[in-house]
């Protein structure tokens, strides 16, 4: 195990390939985050079964959307709650044995979920999975973004990002190959075992080592003129396309459902489109690192939410029942998402310094969560004022169109 004295704080910003211990970082990342997004999206996708069980019996689908908004609430709120507080916790304690404590947790709430009496236990397990795995998308992207070369680390980023949507097309396996949803929550084993080799393996960050130091003086500047403009900016862009993601994948199973003819259960169908959704994450999230090479930050963000509104408008207006043709969508649809997460992950954090990076980013990362959480909330009522849930899920679209004009005021890094 490395000690963060033997660190040579040149690994890895001066060399253009990366070292044994940064390759398993990088792995070990790559396995956190994966499972991260299966966790994140498995409840999702199981919502229509699982309900109904904890509730002792057949609900109505506005039942069903009362007691949903309330799981997907929790959990979000305990994602973004997550991503502040564990932001701070890696700015003062270290990158990797944070790392290791959000993993941990995020595992250990995932299979407890397994055992839950009812869905008020459901609703613990599910915020305390929200917080481990917002410290985990927010710290394993600042950890590798300072430990990472400098030449590739768009696209390690962006690869790493593409971890989530895998996790995606996970949760469509795991929803194909396990009727029983408590069978589908035992992969909490498997963070809880990452967890432990990130302690015995991972070597700390360099520029966290050396900023240490500094870190109680200049915690004044995450507000000062020069950061201000980067968080307000990075904090609208970002909290907008949860708003839009978040809206909608969350609902997207229930959605599909509720196009499908009465007594169908629709188990194939829910789980083909996770699958889709996962898989077209994966593509633009790898694509994500060579258009920000290629145009630059500015010019992709903007290109991603155009595409992100156009197709959302899409997919809702003109689906009424269900066919081929909504597979097709919602490729495209995940092809524009996965290309926004690869992009912003990268970005963010290199707008802020290191010794407040954790904390700025962990900022605009998730104060958007906590309005999504919200709104998310309010699906059922939404459902019943704008007539049907595809209406519902239309309103999240427009969200896109606030990023798209925050992408405008971006500015350039550089990967700096």
């Amino acid at each position: 195990m490395m000690k963060v004295d033997k660190i040579n704080p040149l690994v890895g910003h001066l060399t253009d390939r990366p070292s044994v211990p940064q390759n398993l970082a990088f792995a070990l990342c790559m396995i956190s985050y994966l499972f991260g997004g299966t966790v994140a999206t498995l409840m999702s996708v199981y919502l229509p079964v699982a309900v109904p069980e904890l509730l002792g019996g057949t609900v109505s689908e506005a039942r069903l959307g009362e007691v949903g908004a309330y799981i997907g609430a929790a959990f979000l709120y305990g994602w973004g709650g997550g991503g502040l507080t564990f932001g701070v916790v890696s700015d003062r304690i270290g990158r990797v044995k944070s790392l290791a404590l959000v993993t941990g947790l995020y595992g250990i709430a995932t299979l407890l979920t397994v055992f839950v009496p009812n869905w008020y236990a459901l609703i613990a397990c599910r915020f305390a999975a929200g917080m481990g795995i917002g410290g985990v998308l927010l710290i394993s992207t600042v950890y590798l973004s300072e430990i990472w070369p400098v030449r590739t680390r768009p696209i390690a980023l962006g690869i790493l990002a593409v971890a989530f949507p895998i996790g995606i097309v996970t949760t469509g396996g795991l929803n194909v190959f396990f009727a029983n949803w408590r069978d589908a929550f035992w992969l909490g084993i498997i963070p809880i075992g990452t967890a432990l080799a990130m302690t015995q393996w991972l070597p700390e960050s360099a520029a966290w080592a050396s900023s240490r130091q500094t870190y109680h003086k200049q915690t004044s500047e995450l507000w000062d003129a020069h950061n201000r403009p980067n968080l307000i900016i990075g904090t609208l862009i970002f909290g907008s396309v949860l708003i839009g993601l978040w809206g909608i994948f969350s609902w997207i199973p229930t959605w599909v459902q509720s196009l499908l003819p009465a007594g169908q259960n629709g188990q194939q169908e829910r789980g083909i489109t996770m699958m889709l959704l996962g898989s077209g994450g994966i593509v633009g999230g790898v694509l994500s690192g060579f258009l920000i090479k290629s145009l630059g930050v500015r010019k992709t963000l903007i290109i991603t939410f155009l595409g992100c509104a156009s197709v959302s408008f899409i997919l809702f207006l003109t689906n009424r029942s269900f066919s081929p043709i909504v597979y097709v969508e919602m490729a495209c649809l995940s092809l524009f998402f996965g290309i926004s997460q690869g992009a912003l992950s990268g970005y963010i954090p290199q707008l802020f310094p290191t010794v407040i990076r954790a904390t700025a980013a962990g900022f605009c990362f998730n104060i958007g969560r906590f309005f999504t959480a919200t709104s998310v909330f309010f699906v059922g009522a939404m459902v019943a004022f704008f007539g049907g849930l595809s209406n519902a899920l239309l309103t999240f679209s427009v969200a896109f169109l606030v990023s798209l004009a925050g992408a405008f005021f971006s500015r350039e890094t550089n990967n700096q």
